[in-house]
């Protein structure tokens, strides 16, 4: 399983898979499935796989991670969509760390946990525009499958185990003033209007912090006023990146934000909340028993979609992600399959 890994890695490598534009990946997975001897059922570009004999009575653990990329960043030095493997097992590609070395470990995973009856059903998914929390991605097909007990997301964790991940809420702010000569004492500057909103962003804290996740982060990232130098501007608009800790929703936090601050604010969407795994879930007990340490995720993965308990685990490491000459090490593609299958096998989810 470890080769054909390598191989099927290699594959989606090899064919451009942006957000919103996997359909070459997922044709190309669809047929190695299927020929591997799976039904394979596809919604779009998400594509699933389930093991025999499924039994509506148990309790059914869905494998999941995404196919698609990011664009490739200016730096490579490497052909991004070209896979380069060295003498020293080093794989270089765009998407080979996030997240097609988790991709290809959990179909291996699913087909050796299939091999002998498991305590649950299972599901593995390859889903889609992870990368942009579409709409067309997990959230879409995950009310086709049969009710899902435990979820394992496939992310570079390094396989350390993510047992609380941070939410995303972006705001698009509008201060307002009153447009005037900038040579003259009149109208009223929407930029020092929004510089205070902007002050409060950065400057408050929210008082409930998360022991994995720590504090709500709040980050002014874009800003835009002005027409031309001489025009004092009626309107300066900016958008907050804020990180939500599992203390409070994002609707807590947004109706906190519009209280506090004089600007227009509105929330792109509520729906990316903070997760995180109860503490005497079995899975856990399982990292305890193989020495895994948990830590708590500051990004955003397809977790915030799954509604039922989960935990974050892959191989790679996120530092190498969205970066120029992207790489994984297949060693460790290797050691995720077998430490998958440790943790999996015989685990009892009720």
């Amino acid at each position: 399983m470890y080769y054909r890994a390598i191989d099927l890695l290699k594959g989606m490598i090899s064919r451009p898979s942006f957000s919103r534009e996997e359909a070459s990946v997922a044709d190309f997975l669809e047929s190695e499935w299927k020929r591997d001897g799976h039904l394979v059922r596809r919604a779009g570009n998400n594509l699933w796989i389930m093991n025999d004999l499924f039994d509506p009575g148990r309790p059914t653990l869905l494998l999941n991670s995404h196919i698609d990329t990011v664009k490739p960043v200016s730096g490579w030095t490497h052909e991004p969509f070209q896979p380069e493997e060295t003498e020293d097992d080093v794989l270089f590609g765009l998407g080979s760390n996030d997240a097609g070395a988790s991709v290809v470990s959990l179909y291996a995973t699913f087909c050796l946990l299939a091999q002998k009856e498991q305590p649950y059903n299972l599901i593995f998914l390859a889903s889609a525009e992870e990368e942009v929390s579409g709409k067309n991605g997990i959230e879409s097909v995950l009310p086709m499958l049969p009710p899902i007990t435990f979820a394992v997301v496939g992310e570079p964790t390094g396989m350390r185990p993510a047992v609380a991940e941070k939410g995303l809420m972006v705001l698009d702010c509008v201060a307002h003033g009153k447009a005037g000569h900038a040579a003259r004492n009149e109208g009223v500057n929407a930029i020092y209007e929004a510089m205070a909103d902007i002050e409060w962003f950065r400057t408050h804290r929210f008082e409930r912090e998360n022991p994995y996740l720590g504090p709500v982060k709040m980050s002014v990232t874009l800003i835009n006023a002005g027409t031309q130098h001489n025009v004092v501007p009626d309107r300066c608009s900016f958008t907050v990146d804020i990180r939500s800790n599992g203390c409070y929703s994002n609707r807590e936090l947004f109706d906190e934000i519009q209280a506090a601050v004089k600007s227009e604010v509105v929330a792109r969407s509520f729906r990316l909340n903070a997760s995180q795994l109860d503490a005497s879930h079995p899975f856990l007990q399982r990292t305890e028993l193989l020495g895994l340490e948990p830590f708590g995720s500051p990004t955003l993965s397809d977790q915030a979609l799954i509604p039922v308990p989960s935990i974050k685990i892959g191989p790679g490491d996120s530092a190498r992600s969205h970066s120029a000459d992207e790489y994984i090490r297949l060693p460790e593609i290797r050691e995720a399959i077998d430490l998958y299958v440790r943790l999996l096998d015989g685990m009892e989810l009720t």
